[in-house]
């Protein structure tokens, strides 16, 4: 917990949104101290003696659903400033009196918001979280980015209570910004808190100003009280940590060695064979030149044996998951009941993503479990066992935390891997999911927009799904391949706004997407068959297509070949991430059943929302041609589709 420094603070009610936290880091980062609470646990006592201002998180319910998280409409009424973020929004408005509705589509990525006319407003009108915007940015006449606002909704508000008025909508929201400006009450229903909204930095150091806590906190004095907290907690234990060689790992035993002598600090390394081509000795090396000796051990049959037949997505993490606590248990000696057993604990560099994606918090909906949240993991946290000194930040704080350590930027600066490797890239196909037939999900008719053919498009269902997160709860769903009917080589390349834009649509359009991709060596003028018509499947799936070290080896040198091109043409650190994916699938009429690889690179902040690298068009021609080169990869797709509604990882 960080020092409150005896001042009111902002508190974050948790409603179970995949953003609570981020709000919370968000609101630390513009100088104000925050914490997330469980709106249960709030009542009118504490949040007049304790909390300045309140935020009301997002959340993958509906405000008429039966047990979903409510607050105490007393609240309204504190003189408490207020802001609903999402969910939050809805239920301020329902708790008012107004209704709230499922839309008829949802809204997912990216919206222009117009700020509704103050023509004739009085002076003395109290200001609103928008009053330092320039209104013209935010006009119906406007082209200016600063009015583009981040949503990822599915209910919306369809009438006001007494004494709010609408501030803001878009074009498929009419009340996307409502407020009672007297009570200081504010609802919006896209999210100021991700860096894609580029003015919810400045709404958000609104409210903290309407709050009157501007400048009460610095992210500095996390470090002092985490050095005390992490003392406390472990109490002259001694802390096995798992090393993965990652930004987060690494600051987080760094942190650790602040605190623990080197006796009592025990560094392990996994290969689990699903790491990038020669990660482990590079691994090794980097950490021994920051002063720290791990133990490296290699138990990457096991994990290969284990994951045998394993297709499942949610599976292939548990497992991994599972095998990590073993091979500690087995390395450590300290999950054993005995005495000696009980003087460890496990030291993991787990970060909140982790955390909220794992649905650990009480109203959250599960995205994908986290091999730091498998169940063995979670029944050692219960027992106090399990020591996470940076499991409250997010991935921008952990780098400057990290600075602040004195930790180099080569390391802090590396590209995001995870600790399940590349064994979540590599996806994987029973065989009998291979239902692909375009009739079947153009239920709307969404699919035969002029957009397609304007811009030489065709499209086609791939047999593979992805996890994605749409409205703060998960989805496994189809993918959506684009292709050109002309040469990739030929003179119309894709516009990437309208590319992206039409990417953005159809997973509001058609909710059994949610991810677009688009093929970088397949034309529809080059590669069709004669017989080719609208109900042919242009991809197979392989039948049977599990973990195996060849597919490994293929992605492995697949992401080597990218990690040395982004070196080489100066691009690397202008790519947050670049996950690398293995699809079973080739044309279905290839001769050779080359596997494909799917391109994914993102820009983001923290990895709670990401948007598409716009990588240049001679950059991309000349990639695919060298992945091509790699034996078993026959075919190459480039991601392009914004978190929400794809997840940055494939599963």
């Amino acid at each position: 917990m960080f020092a409150k420094k005896h001042r009111k603070i902002i508190g974050v009610l948790n409603f179970g949104g995949q953003y609570a936290h981020l709000i919370s880091s968000r609101i630390r980062g513009l100088g104000a101290f925050s914490e997330v609470l469980n709106p249960d646990d709030l009542n009118i006592h504490k949040a007049s003696s304790s909390y300045g201002g309140l935020i009301l998180s997002g959340g993958p319910a509906s405000v008429y659903e039966s047990g979903s998280p409510s607050l105490d409409p007393k609240l309204m009424d504190a003189g408490i400033p207020l802001l609903g973020l999402c969910y939050g929004h809805q239920l301020l408005v329902h708790l008012g009196g107004g209704k709230i509705s499922s839309s008829i589509k949802g809204e997912y990525g990216p919206s222009r918001l117009i700020l509704c006319s103050d023509e004739g407003a009085s002076k003395d009108i109290p200001e609103d979280i928008f009053s330092s915007l320039i209104r013209e940015d935010f006009s119906e006449e406007s082209v200016s980015d600063r009015s583009v606002v981040w949503m990822s909704h599915g209910d919306t508000v369809l009438s006001l209570p007494e004494g709010f008025k609408a501030l803001a909508y878009t074009k498929d929201c009419p009340f996307a910004a409502v407020g009672d400006l007297e009570r200081k009450i504010f609802g919006l229903q896209f999210h100021p808190e991700v860096e894609d909204t580029p003015c919810g930095e400045e709404i958000l150091r609104n409210f903290i100003r309407l709050c009157g806590l501007e400048k009460s906190w610095k992210l500095d004095d996390f470090l002092e009280s985490q050095i005390r907290g992490i003392d406390s907690q472990i109490n002259g234990k001694k802390v096995f940590f798992l090393l993965s060689g990652g930004v987060d790992s690494t600051v987080a035993f760094a942190l650790l060695a602040r605190v623990l002598p080197s006796r009592n600090l025990v560094g392990l390394h996994i290969d689990t064979g699903f790491l990038r081509l020669n990660e482990s000795q590079e691994v090794e090396n980097a950490l021994r030149s920051c002063g720290v000796q791990p133990k490296i051990v290699d138990s990457s049959e096991l994990f290969f044996r284990e994951l045998q037949n394993v297709y499942d997505p949610e599976e292939k993490r548990k497992i991994i998951g599972r095998l990590f606590v073993q091979i500690q248990s087995e390395k450590g000696h300290f999950l054993e009941e005995e005495e000696e057993g009980d003087k460890w604990l496990l030291g993991q560099g787990t970060i909140y993503p982790d955390t909220i994606e794992s649905g650990s918090e009480k109203y959250s909906n599960k995205i994908k479990t986290h091999h730091n949240r498998a169940p063995e993991i979670e029944s050692l946290i219960e027992q106090g066992r399990v020591v996470e000194p940076i499991r409250d930040l997010y991935k921008n704080e952990v780098r400057h935390l990290g600075a602040l350590l004195g930790i180099p930027n080569e390391l802090l600066n590396r590209h995001p891997f995870p600790g399940t490797g590349l064994a979540i890239r590599c996806v994987c196909s029973s065989g009998e999911d291979g239902e692909t037939d375009p009739t079947k999900y153009d239920t709307k008719g969404f699919l035969r927009n002029p957009s397609f053919s304007k811009m030489g498009l065709r499209h086609s269902f791939l047999p593979v799904r992805s996890v994605g997160v749409q409205g703060d709860k998960r989805s496994y769903s189809r993918c959506l391949a684009l292709f050109s009917e002309t040469s990739q080589s030929s003179q119309r390349r894709p516009d990437w706004p309208e590319l992206l834009k039409l990417a953005s649509q159809i997973p509001n359009h058609l909710s059994e997407c949610n991810r677009v991709l688009y093929c970088l060596n397949f034309s529809e003028q080059d590669s069709l068959p004669n017989h080719y018509d609208s109900h042919t499947n242009l991809f197979c799936s392989h039948p049977s297509s599990f973990l195996s070290r060849e597919r490994i080896f293929i992605l492995q040198r697949c992401d080597s070949f990218i990690g040395k091109f982004l070196l080489a043409k100066d691009i690397y650190h202008s790519i947050w991430q670049f996950p690398v994916i293995l699809l079973p699938i080739y044309p279905s009429f290839s001769k050779t059943k080359e596997e494909a690889i799917v391109l994914r690179p993102v820009c983001s902040l923290n990895a709670m929302t990401a948007s598409v690298y716009e990588m240049p068009w001679q950059l991309l021609e000349e990639m695919t041609e060298g992945l091509l080169q790699i034996d078993g990869c026959g075919s190459v797709f480039y991601d392009l589709t914004t978190k929400p509604p794809g997840t940055i990882e494939w599963e």
